[in-house]
């Protein structure tokens, strides 16, 4: 297992770390409310996580196969929620004028991952690419790489919201936090028009 577990990391290493929807939205949140404030999202993305995986790691994507119009669907309502956020993002004032936003939740979390075919994909080639034995030693494989890779998302997307943090203080210091709204809902904007058309 200590061998696939390096080779899973460096095939996720790209994936797992490069700005994406995910990254961005913690990112985001971190800057906006710091590292703390984002566990609930966090938690929720997680948990979606593991569970999306392990689902598709025990064939859950066969399903899926005679209404492949479901992935097309699930692009799409992923690409508006990523928009939404953009949008709130854009609209969001200073971060000292009092206004009543609100930090990202649990179910924005599970929300941000079940809208999100890529993920999907990403995870079915992961298990196509690691996932080779049959037998009661594949339960325990699929539970593995399920566990493996909600861990290294969970590290990744930590990164980004504590990266976010710190961004979110230095523009608080230099009084440009509604400039980093909109820095960030751009870019999420940028995210949301990805999605939908990748």
């Amino acid at each position: 297992m200590t061998q696939t577990a390096i080779a899973l990391f460096l095939f996720l290493l790209p994936l797992a770390y490069s700005p994406g929807p995910g990254n961005l939205f913690f990112a985001a949140n971190g800057a906006r409310f710091g590292l703390w404030a984002t566990l609930p999202a966090s938690l929720g993305y997680h948990v979606a996580t593991w569970l999306v995986t392990a689902a598709i790691g025990f064939g859950a994507l066969r399903t899926l196969d005679a209404a492949p119009g479901v992935f097309a669907l699930l692009k799409f309502a992923g690409a508006l929620y990523v928009f939404w956020i953009a949008v709130g993002l854009l609209r969001a004032g200073r971060q000292d004028t009092g206004e009543a936003a609100q930090p990202a939740k649990f179910r924005d979390g599970v929300m941000l991952l079940l809208l999100n075919p890529k993920a999907y994909v990403i995870i079915a080639l992961m298990f196509t690419q690691f996932l080779g034995v049959s037998g009661p030693d594949r339960s325990v494989l699929v539970l593995g790489i399920t566990t493996f890779f909600t861990l290294n998302n969970l590290v990744a997307f930590t990164v980004w919201t504590i990266m976010g943090a710190q961004l979110g203080a230095i523009f608080a210091r230099a009084g440009s936090a509604r400039a980093m709204n909109v820095w960030f809902g751009l870019m999420l904007g940028a995210v949301a028009v990805w999605m939908l058309l990748a």
